[in-house]
């Protein structure tokens, strides 16, 4: 429940920062992705919703406990502004920042991009993984 809380209000702050403007106005606004964030035993995952947005434009970075996204998904070039009739995608600028919740490697961090959704995969350092511990019958 209180998962689903801070989602929901995370998005309500997303849509409030990342407010779409007039179709005549600049384009200089950010929007953010979608985010998933979980943990396998030996990996942190995120995964982002990018939809229409080409590899070469995204970008990536980890400094310290903090993933980086960034990027900007063009507009379709077939339609100009005055020609919409609805405009609810997201076009241009886009950047998520994630707090990891566990410590990583940052040096052996894994990324794919199929189907408009980039997976990243953060090892874990050895320290934070689980550990089977054996009990001895005595």
């Amino acid at each position: 429940m209180a998962v689903m809380m801070q989602t929901q209000m995370n998005r309500l702050f997303d849509d409030f920062f990342g407010t779409r403007v007039q179709p005549s106005a600049p384009m200089d606004r950010v929007w953010a992705p979608a985010v998933d964030v979980y943990e396998t035993r030996d990996d942190l995952v995120v995964v982002a919703e990018v939809s229409g947005v080409r590899e070469k434009d995204i970008h990536l970075s980890i400094v310290e406990d903090v993933l980086s996204l960034e990027g900007q998904r063009m507009p379709a070039a077939e339609a100009k502004d005055e020609h919409y009739h609805r405009i609810e995608r997201w076009t241009g600028n886009f950047e998520r920042h994630i707090q990891l919740p566990v410590p990583v490697q940052g040096d052996q961090v894994r990324a794919s991009y199929r189907d408009g959704v980039l997976e990243v995969r953060l090892p874990k350092i050895e320290e934070v993984k689980p550990r089977e511990i054996r009990i001895d019958v005595g």
